[in-house]
Formats: C-alpha cells, structure tokens, sequence
C-alpha cells in the first residue's frame, strides 16, 4: 500500500460557549525513511488568532494553536496523503543475547543515547514483568533477540483480550499482565517494559493503523512499541495486532513515555458541567489507483470564520 490517505477528526462539544486556551496538536505523521507526507493540512474551528509550527525533542511535528473566540464546539481535522513503504527489518536482525539469562548489550556509544529508552519506568517489585520477559529469551543464550521479541509480539496478541479504552491512562505493565487484557496503549507499554528488561531500548510509538480484517485499533489512533537493534535500527512491534514488519502502522510520534506522544492536548474554560462529548474518528484508507503525486508542501492551516 504505497499511498494512504488519512483523515483524523477530534471534536468537543460544550453545554454553552466556553474559552479555549493553547492546543498542543500532534496529528502529522512523522517524515521518516518508510513514510513521506505528501500533502497535508489542519482544519481548526473556530479559528485560532495564532498557530506555531515546531519539532519536539523526538523530531515528532506539534501545532500548537492558540484562541481568543468562546464556542459551543472545538474541532479538529486532519487531512494527509501518505508515501508509505514498510521496510521490516527484525527478522534479518543479528544480534544475539551474549549469556544464558544476561541481557543484550549494546555498545558504549549507543548505551548513552539510548539510556531513557532502556530504563524501566514502571516498579516490578513481584518480579512478574522480568518473569514474563524472559520466558521469551532463550535459556541457553544463543537465540538472537529479534526472534524473542517477535515471538513476545505475538504472545501478546494471542494471549491477551483487547478491550477498548480511549481516555485513561495506560495501566501499569503488572497490572495489564494480571488482567491479560487491555488496549492498544496498555499493550504496547507492556512489551516495552518488557523489552527494557531484557536489555533491548524500546520506546513508545503513537499513530494510526490501516485497518484490515483480522486487525484491532482502526477507527481511532493506535499505540504500538519500537525497539532498537544497532543492525536494523528502530523497528515497529505492534502486540496489539502482532504486526512485526510494520505493515499499515503509520507513525504520528515516537515518546520514551507515553505521556509525551498524547495526539491533542489543551484546556478551556467554563463550568464542570460544561463539558458533553468527545468524538474522535479516524479513517485510513489505501489508494487503488494512485492519483498523481502532487508536489510535497508545508502544513497548511485552515482557520475557519468565527462568525
């Protein structure tokens, strides 16, 4: 599916007009070397008086829009045409664990840079989450760590129910292991702990997933994880699907924690009862026929009129 189209819509609806303060807004997705944007834009209404464009630490593209108009309703969409053509990768991965039950290593100069990738962020004071890692490694050190982690990929697909969850925050890794349920978000936080015990860097990806039959997340954004190994470079694992090659996962944001790769974040004001719905609505669709490709451009943002 080398086109994809993208539409992402995020709307609030309010009891009565409310303000509206900043808008930090991650819907782009990332130029990397498997996928290229080829046209996109940002339809905000009502319109905000200012929009700045940035890049975070991670390299991940933020709007971040500000208002001056109060409004019953706050919207956002999305519009992105895709260059996207998944690599793989993992399974020609070379590296090896070096000992029975020791974790993997990474050179000197790496270790570094990768340091808040391969800490765990979560307390296993019960062990269970190293326990689980481990049941995947191979007890007498010769296996390579690609097949461990493609082999933990798909246990968790098939071993865990998915329920949906949009608003809450990922639950702990120890938690999600004694429920064996979770969403997208609870999964990939999960495998990345996980990974982080077994020496591998991992990092938290957020974007969206072309939908198919068989697959779980289309509709709304997904969450999956990334690990790094030195031969391939960061590669996309998906529990949720048991994607390991990256087929149809379109990536918005990598973050060390999930916290930092949130799609759209901000504040309003007004009164608790206020507030009456969220809707977000994702669709993601491959081209058949491939239009033309049209000239790549900067985001463009639509202001609509304030009235």
């Amino acid at each position: 599916m080398p086109i994809l189209t993208i539409r992402h819509l995020t709307r609030y609806r309010y009891r009565r007009p409310v303000g509206f303060g900043e808008h930090r807004v991650m819907f782009r997705p990332r130029e990397d070397g498997d996928q290229s944007v080829i046209a996109a834009r940002l339809d905000i209404s009502p319109g905000p008086v200012a929009i700045t464009e940035a890049r975070d630490v991670f390299g991940n593209a933020i709007s971040r829009a500000r208002f001056a108009h109060r409004a019953d309703e706050l919207s956002f969409v999305s519009h992105v045409r895709l260059e996207h053509t998944p690599r793989g990768g993992i399974a020609a991965a070379d590296e090896a664990f070096p000992a029975a039950g020791a974790p993997f290593l990474y050179d000197l100069e790496d270790q570094g840079d990768l340091a808040a990738a391969l800490a765990p962020a979560h307390d296993d004071g019960a062990g269970e989450v190293a326990s689980f890692a481990r049941r995947f490694a191979p007890a007498n050190g010769a296996g390579r760590v690609g097949e461990t982690l493609i082999a933990m990929t798909h246990a968790i697909h098939e071993d865990f129910t998915y329920e949906r969850r949009l608003h809450d925050q990922p639950r702990a890794p120890g938690e999600t292991l004694d429920r064996r349920l979770g969403s997208c978000r609870d999964f990939a936080v999960l495998m990345i702990d996980a990974a982080r015990r077994l020496g591998v860097a991992a990092r938290f990806v957020s974007g969206y997933l072309c939908a198919a039959p068989g697959r779980t997340g289309g509709g709304h954004t997904h969450a999956w994880a990334q690990v790094f190994l030195p031969s391939q470079g960061w590669l996309d694992l998906d529990p949720t699907n048991g994607i390991v090659d990256g087929e149809g996962l379109i990536r918005v944001a990598v973050a060390t924690a999930p916290r930092q790769a949130v799609p759209l974040h901000g504040v309003w004001f007004g009164a608790a009862g206020d507030f009456l719905s969220l809707d977000v609505e994702v669709d993601v669709a491959a081209e058949i026929e491939p239009r033309q490709i049209e000239p790549r451009r900067a985001l463009g943002v639509r202001m609509a009129s304030t009235g």
